[in-house]
């Protein structure tokens, strides 16, 4: 089978243990590709579990990660990012026709990475007595894939650069607590993640980048529309500059970032 339909067929697969070994094996072992090939959506993209139930983001209780229960519900949200993430990858790897084939690659290799993550995080969290679809988590990653579906260009600006580009602020953070919670696996598990997020925002940079060339768009200028059309959330300090400028964003991003953003800019180190 022909490595976009592939891909498709995945994102509709429904179970999160088959879907992280299905993209996992698809990354490893990717059949022929065709960049032309127009493939139609089937109803009830992406395919999950009945569980998490999906509840709006202000809904998502937050727990402290210094007790049992606090701490595994933290890791489900990121175990639920993570499995959002392998749809995002695979959505973005059959949805755009008539990309070069770096860009179908490059998203292969964003699938099988989120879907290491996921099984990694996955595992941890069966460790501590519960599972993914034990908490509520939101959808906030996957609505915005649904109001970029129609452009690859707003994809590419508001997915892996702006929602999952907030990872690499947020986790240095949530590392330093789950090390004071004695969680060490937890973090040897967010340093692989942090390691492979910066490369997944890179990729996204590089075709955010690469279509504004080829639409003869200026990308600094044309960002701050595209957050104001497509609703996308504004950005919130600390902001992690190192990670950030290691995924390939520019000078002139970042200080757009410095000036934007709320209070005193916090530099952390990967």
């Amino acid at each position: 089978m022909e490595l976009r339909t592939q891909a498709l067929k995945v994102l509709c697969e429904t179970d999160p243990t088959r879907k992280a070994e299905q993209a996992r094996a698809l990354y490893l072992a990717p059949p022929p590709l065709d960049t032309e090939m127009r493939l139609s959506a089937p109803q009830g993209l992406p395919g999950r579990p009945d569980r998490p139930l999906l509840v709006p983001a202000d809904q998502v209780p937050t727990r402290s990660p210094f007790t049992p229960l606090g701490r595994a519900a933290l890791l489900h949200a990121i175990c639920h990012i993570e499995f959002n993430a392998i749809n995002l990858a695979l959505d973005a790897l059959w949805r755009f026709p008539g990309m070069p084939q770096d860009f179908y690659r490059n998203w292969l290799q964003v699938a099988g990475e989120e879907a290491l993550h996921f099984s990694l995080l996955r595992e941890h969290l069966r460790s501590l007595g519960h599972d993914y679809g034990d908490f509520d988590a939101h959808d906030g990653l996957w609505q915005m894939a649904e109001r970029t579906r129609d452009d690859v260009l707003a994809r590419m600006a508001l997915v892996p650069r702006t929602l999952e580009a907030r990872g690499l602020d947020a986790t240095p953070p949530i590392q330093a607590k789950l090390r004071k919670a004695g969680d060490l696996r937890a973090v040897e598990i967010l340093d692989i993640v942090l390691r492979d997020e910066i490369g997944h925002v890179a990729i996204g940079n590089r075709w955010y980048r690469w279509l504004c060339e080829a639409r003869a768009l200026d990308p600094v200028d044309l960002y701050p529309t595209l957050v104001a059309r497509y609703e996308a959330p504004r950005l919130r300090r600390p902001f992690n500059l190192e990670a950030r400028e290691a995924a390939g964003f520019s000078p002139e991003e970042l200080a757009w970032l410095d000036q934007d953003g709320a209070p005193g800019p916090v530099r952390h180190t990967p």
